[in-house]
């Protein structure tokens, strides 16, 4: 008896309670292969999303939503705190008008493809659960990546590339919790890249030729498919055994989608970078753009570390954005030209976003820098059928409350699903005998952001 038909005589018999026979049988159902293309549930408007993350924090009031009575009032008492107003000046593009800060003028000159939200909320105020309480739709428990449930609910077109890129000089806050995949099968977990000379390491075959290495691999192969039999629902021991076919891939197919050199120069100076460069966000943005196009369904690239005075967690001195916008506006607003140049803006959803914005009050009339500031946010999309020049939900006068049309992470992640044609209350895993889904028991789709 095999053990799909040993569930069944269980079930027949009423020793197994509802939710336990579901669990089982849907382990006994597994496909062989999770990283299969999968349909949608309905028609998408995008098949692929480039996830650009800011950690520590970007002060919403001093980027995409000015605040005239700020600056008014900068140095005023207001409770126990003082105003305290924007270091820069904002400005309106594109003939949607909208405003964004001098540190932005390239993502500004693209208002017109962008959506602006204004009234985002997080779920906690500190960095590591906002951090994965935008990434995972919790802030206190291990959660599969956004990344990692597009990647479950879609699969992958191109088996030698990873399903799920994450691009990240150094560890953001939470660290790999933010691609983790936790209880969804191991394959759909991020994978990590490092910009340098070497972005994943041992990529190069240690065999002396590709003939001798396919030998060595097919005796593995066979040695793990008989390991496997009798094995064949423990999901670790499958994932181990196709990553291995994905590392093969990925060195075939890795090292030209890592290798900018041959880019046109033009190419290279919407990003910023020379034909040298192996780093930097320009790098990133650009290397994004080349996984997306070879078939990866979510890149996330991120900025920043757990260092203060390298990410935007702008506590002690609000000048640091100075350098940090000047590093990821020009790629940025060259990402969004290539991408729409390329006919792939389209069919990509591009996010840009933080985990939580700024206060508009300090403690000190003097402070240069700000506090966290969960209450309310700025995010961006453009692209994948997202209504571009416009800007959706307010703050008060001063940045501190959503005035209209809250927006919660959930309420982002359902949206974002939503264009590439997933439902988010369908988008569900089994696991500890509960259903699961990325927006909990929460979510609404925007429907003002869509085209």
């Amino acid at each position: 008896m095999n053990r799909r038909q040993s569930i069944r005589s269980l079930a027949a018999g009423g020793l197994l309670l509802p939710g336990v026979l579901s669990e089982m049988m849907q382990g006994a159902t597994a496909p062989a292969d999770p990283l299969a293309p999968k349909a949608p549930h309905f028609p998408a408007k995008a098949k692929r999303v480039i996830f650009l993350f800011m950690t520590g924090g970007v002060s919403h009031v001093d980027t995409f939503d000015p605040k005239p009575f700020l600056t008014e009032n900068h140095g005023k008492k207001r409770g126990r705190g003082f105003y305290k107003g924007s270091d820069w000046k904002f400005k309106r593009y594109g003939q949607s008008g909208t405003e964004v800060s001098d540190l932005f003028p390239n993502m500004g000159a693209m208002a017109d493809d962008i959506g602006v939200i204004r009234s985002m909320v997080n779920i906690n105020g500190d960095h590591f659960g906002a951090t994965i309480g935008i990434h995972t739709g919790s802030a206190t428990f291990n959660r599969p990546s956004i990344g990692s449930w597009v990647s479950y609910g879609l699969g992958t077109v191109n088996r030698n590339l990873p399903s799920f890129v994450v691009i990240a000089p150094e560890l953001p806050y939470a660290g790999g919790q933010v691609w983790g995949s936790d209880f969804l099968p191991v394959l759909h977990q991020g994978t990590r890249i490092v910009p340098g000379p070497e972005p994943i390491s041992n990529i190069n075959r240690r065999s002396d030729s590709a003939d001798i290495q396919r030998t060595e691999l097919n005796m593995v192969e066979y040695f793990n498919r008989q390991h496997l039999a009798g094995r064949e629902d423990d999901t670790n021991l499958s994932a181990r055994i196709q990553s291995f076919e994905t590392a093969f891939g990925m060195q075939r197919e890795a090292p030209e989608a890592f290798d900018i050199t041959k880019e046109s120069d033009a190419t290279l100076k919407l990003y910023g970078i020379d034909r040298s460069t192996t780093k930097g966000f320009g790098w990133q943005c650009l290397v994004g753009r080349r996984l997306a196009e070879r078939g990866v369904r979510f890149v996330e690239l991120i900025s920043g570390g757990t260092s203060i005075d390298y990410n935007w967690d702008a506590h002690a001195k609000m000048a640091n954005y100075n350098k940090l916008a000047k590093d990821v506006d020009q790629p940025i607003g060259g990402l969004l030209r290539d991408l729409k140049s390329r006919g792939m803006l389209d069919d990509t959803v591009v996010v840009w976003t933080t985990e939580f914005g700024r206060t508009p009050t300090v403690p000190d009339p003097t402070a240069e820098g700000r506090g966290h500031h969960a209450k309310t946010y700025c995010s961006w999309v453009a692209g994948g059928g997202f209504k571009g020049g416009i800007t959706y939900g307010e703050s008060d006068e001063i940045g501190d409350n959503v005035a209209t049309n809250a927006v919660s992470v959930h309420d982002l992640q359902a949206t974002i699903l939503n264009q590439l044609g997933l439902d988010h209350l369908r988008l569900t895993y089994r696991h500890a005998g509960r259903d699961y889904r990325l927006t909990d028991v929460h979510g609404q789709i925007v429907k003002a952001l869509l085209a």
